[in-house]
């Protein structure tokens, strides 16, 4: 994780009142962790910081930032065997230099089964922090067989590099992602693949300036609406240097628009947002801050217009604590049965390890929503540090990774059935 950047984002949190904040109890509810898989921090891979994707027949994909034959990361697919277990097998491993280094956030399907991905280094773009700029590669099949194919390298700047979060495919079959490096101002861009005769172009959508419009890239990726439009947030920046939502709205002949729709203002309004969004069936947005909230300890939002005011207004729907409720989410949120919202914190929950927690948040009326504390990691082999968000297996589980723990404490797949 950006712990450089963390300690920047403590010292730049500010106080300034936004309007009424929901702060509700914490309730403590029956739910089931299993470990399905405990990495050996080997050739099968450590530090699976991903969100996990499913293909039609059951079996989960992501990444591993090291690990795997060069020590520089791989791609995992964890398929289920009959009997409630899993066996995890290695797709690519990295090598460390042109095939790319480092690989964050998981990966993305096409309509083929093709995988699509990025690595925070490596590559031949050029030097950047001394171990390549980074790149955007394809994994693509042939029966058992996965080959990788770099489809774009990125560079200094002005060029985004340093990719940590997964790509998204856009309407047209365009790659759009972005990066917290690089740029014309240093600070970030929001970037789009194209591909014309199997050769990929890069082009840069939108530069962050580190003012209005914010700075530096999410962890998560963009998310895209039914119209083809995309949001995201920008962990600093903006009007109140507290990071940003913004809009980029896809207009005729493949331009697309870019505008800040909110600016977050610091405790107790939500604070440095990391994760990406989800969005209800009003079109509301909801994501997680690190910072912010009532408590200072990270916050629920929910992104909406603001009535007969124009604009948007943000609305916090619960404030972490920093105790057993956990503290500092980065994940991305997912809707469940009864709106239902389930996500990850990155600290908090068990007093003895603050390795955080998986939650539920649950509207009760009146616009009033409860936490429940479904899991507090321990750093045993139930794993620590889950910074991703969970997933829906379509059978009433979700599952996710942790950073650490496990066997080796080299990170676990779990599943939670609440």
């Amino acid at each position: 994780m950006r712990s450089g950047k963390l300690g920047y984002l403590h010292f730049l949190l500010r106080s300034i009142f936004l309007a009424a904040m929901i702060v509700v109890a914490t309730a403590a509810v029956a739910a089931t962790e299993r470990i399905l898989y405990s990495f050996n921090g080997g050739l099968d891979g450590s530090n699976p910081a991903s969100q996990l994707v499913f293909d039609g027949f059951g079996n989960a994909y992501g990444t591993t930032v090291t690990g795997g034959a060069a020590n520089c990361g791989t791609v995992f697919k964890l398929t289920p065997t009959g009997g409630g277990q899993w066996q995890e097998s290695v797709l690519l491993s990295f090598d460390c230099f042109n095939g790319g280094k480092n690989p964050y956030g998981g990966v993305t399907f096409d309509t083929l089964g093709n995988l699509y991905g990025t690595t925070v280094a490596g590559g031949t773009g050029g030097v950047c922090s001394g171990d390549g700029c980074g790149l955007v590669y394809e994994l693509s099949h042939s029966g058992s067989e996965w080959t990788e194919t770099v489809l774009y390298n990125f560079h200094d700047a002005p060029d985004a590099s340093n990719p940590g979060s997964a790509v998204k495919f856009d309407i047209q079959g365009r790659l759009i992602g972005t990066a917290p490096d690089g740029g014309a101002y240093g600070v970030g861009a929001i970037y789009q693949l194209t591909s014309s005769n199997g050769q990929w172009t890069e082009s840069i959508l939108h530069d962050f300036t580190g003012g209005s419009d914010g700075a530096l890239g999410s962890l998560g990726p963009l998310f895209r609406d039914a119209s083809g439009n995309f949001y995201g947030v920008t962990e600093i920046g903006g009007g109140y240097s507290a990071g940003t939502v913004f809009k980029l709205a896809r207009g005729s002949g493949g331009t697309w628009q870019f505008t800040t729709i909110y600016a977050f203002r610091g405790q107790p309004d939500a604070a440095f947002p990391y994760g990406s969004l989800t969005v209800d069936s009003r079109g509301l947005l909801y994501g997680t801050s690190y910072y912010g909230g009532a408590n200072g300890a990270g916050a629920v939002f929910r992104i909406g217009p603001s009535p007969g005011a124009g604009g948007w207004r943000s609305t916090v729907l619960y404030s972490f604590s920093g105790s057993t409720d956990g503290a500092n989410p980065t994940s991305t949120l997912i809707f469940g049965a009864g709106d239902r919202l389930y996500g990850t914190t990155s600290a908090g929950g068990d007093a003895s390890c603050q390795c955080g927690v998986v939650f539920a948040l649950a509207p009760t009326g009146n616009n009033r929503w409860t936490e429940s504390v479904l899991h507090s990691f321990t750093s045993g082999s139930d794993g620590a540090f889950p910074y991703y968000g969970l997933s829906d297996d379509g059978a009433g589980n979700y599952l996710s990774t942790t950073a650490a723990g496990g066997t080796q404490d080299a990170g676990v797949i779990f599943e939670i059935t609440p």
